[in-house]
């Protein structure tokens, strides 16, 4: 008859086979994919000096002026992924600020962006078989250094400064610098091409683009990934209302509609993006000298997929310079009793700006 020994020796036996086939079973389970994270933030604001928040009223003018803006905003829940049985928000509240500088020359603006992350956070998951972890940026305990500065250049083609009409493009190089895995960068060079449209007609004004977004980062199929390069569209438009005052001004207020679709998934809910703004803005409108313009915008994802958030809120103030000169004759439109013809510059006012032939003997 076995002992009470050899009892314990077999049921040791038995729990180590046991734990080794486990163990093996354990192992042999496919593990979790771990994606390295993207830029997720698809708010791509025009340059300083453009107007709308994501359009372009290229209104560039006259001989050499510039901008320099700061724009804080604050996105909720941009990247959220879901299956059958888990729905989280990897990123549920993202918060930027942003500088940015631009010099202008006639039709031409060159203009430079940085980007800040001040806060990222949200949570960590597994979806489909692949383990998302929540960023964690935080101004005071975990702060970050500026991701993905931009630099870019912009060209009205058809058009003056304030016509019914005007046509431009825009070329925009994005250099990769920031943390991934807090959604901050791709990693990768990426660059944007745009076709620019925008005009005033009355007291209304508007602006739209269509674009490409070239974006070598290929995740798919995780979800919510990028899926490589992507067509931008978007279109604005709005109310001009005078403002009375010592100095000129108008408020323009209206709706923004922008978006991005990715190629290869073209129109499809899980490769697209849509989010509506509601704009408005107060301006500076004299020929020349430092302009203020502050801007507001608030709005959510009309398809709250591909990057676009639940809700966004936005804020940025501006100071710009026109310094409009339609003739280039050095004096600015303001001061040259002859916009439209040059001439040399004198002390009346009747003849500032004017040719002798027109000024009389």
């Amino acid at each position: 008859m076995p002992s009470s020994n050899d009892h314990r020796t077999l049921a040791f036996a038995a729990a180590l086979l046991a734990a080794t086939v486990f163990e093996r079973r354990a192992q042999a389970q496919p593990q979790p994919l771990k994606p390295p994270g993207f830029a997720v933030e698809r708010f791509y604001p025009s340059a300083p000096g453009g107007g709308w928040w994501v359009m372009d009223d290229l209104d560039m003018r006259g001989g050499l002026g510039g901008a320099v803006s700061l724009t804080t905003g604050y996105a909720g829940t941009p990247f959220q992924v879901t299956d059958t049985l888990h729905h989280f928000a990897v990123v549920s509240d993202q918060a930027f600020a942003a500088f940015a500088f631009a010099a202008t020359y006639d039709r031409w603006r060159l203009y430079f962006n940085l980007y800040a992350p001040l806060v990222a956070e949200g949570q960590s998951g597994i979806v489909g078989g692949y383990q998302f972890t929540a960023p964690s940026v935080d101004p005071g305990t975990n702060p970050d250094t500026f991701a993905d500065p931009r630099v870019g250049m912009d060209a009205r083609l058809l058009g003056q400064a304030t016509s019914p009409f005007r046509l431009g493009v825009s070329a925009q190089l994005i250099v990769p610098n920031g943390n991934r895995a807090d959604y901050e960068t791709d990693g990768t060079y990426r660059a944007m091409g745009r076709l620019l449209f925008a005009g005033n007609a009355g007291l209304f004004a508007y602006a739209g683009q269509v674009g490409v977004h070239v974006r070598p980062l290929d995740d798919s199929p995780a979800p919510g990934s990028p899926q490589g390069s992507e067509l931008l569209f978007g279109v604005a438009g709005g109310a001009r209302i005078p403002v009375r005052g010592r100095h000129p001004r108008v408020f323009i207020v209206g709706p923004e509609i922008y978006g991005a679709t990715a190629f290869r998934s073209f129109l499809s809910t899980t490769g697209t993006a849509l989010e509506g703004l509601l704009t408005g803005r107060l301006e500076g409108t004299a020929d020349d000298g430092p302009q203020l313009r502050i801007k507001f915008g608030t709005g959510a994802g009309l398809s709250q997929h591909f990057g676009a958030p639940e809700w966004r809120l936005l804020l940025a103030i501006e100071l710009f310079d026109h310094n409009s000169d339609r003739d280039k004759d050095g004096i600015s439109d303001s001061k040259d009793a002859c916009p439209d013809t040059p001439g040399p510059r004198t002390s009346d006012p009747k003849t500032n700006g004017c040719p002798p032939d027109v000024r009389g003997p």
